[in-house]
């Protein structure tokens, strides 16, 4: 199999066009193009986009975000981790090792990774090591993330 690289996505219009692709079948939360719109500064290198190209279409992304440790609820010892948002690989493109990839490539900052999966996909979440976060409904209001832990990090007991 070829080598997937992974790239950092530029914001600008010509990767709002590619993201018009994986707003698919209503899936809203999946979509980036508000996320895209409110932050458009052509070429803007400080994106938290990341995706991968087969040709010159764009067919797997994810959004990464990195939360300061001060606002750590979720790991012990209190670190910055990342967030890891609307995971996507399009249909065609899908049982490629694309998704694999890309977390792959979030888990190589060996920081704790955060993320909230979608409707079915706990099975790929569970196949990349990501275990359920004790629910806490303060921290949590209504979601159910998933988590992830380099060695020698824990979960944070619930208050």
């Amino acid at each position: 199999m070829q080598q997937i690289k992974i790239e950092k996505l530029l914001i600008n219009y010509k990767t709002l066009e590619k993201f018009k692709y994986f707003k698919e079948y209503g899936n809203q939360e999946l979509s980036m193009l508000d996320d895209l719109q409110d932050n458009i500064v052509e070429n803007d290198a400080d994106s938290p986009f990341y995706g991968i190209y087969y040709g010159d279409n764009l067919v797997a992304r994810m959004s990464l975000y990195k939360v300061k440790k001060r606002y750590d609820a979720y790991f012990e010892p209190p670190q910055d981790y990342l967030t890891l948002w609307k995971l996507e690989v399009l249909p065609s493109y899908r049982g490629k090792g694309y998704g694999k990839a890309l977390v792959d490539f979030a888990k190589s900052y060996n920081v704790p990774i955060k993320t909230n999966p979608r409707i079915n996909s706990h099975g790929f979440w569970e196949k990349m090591n990501f275990q359920k976060a004790h629910y806490d409904m303060e921290r949590d209001l209504g979601e159910n993330p998933l988590i992830w832990m380099p060695e020698g990090v824990k979960e944070q007991e619930s208050h």
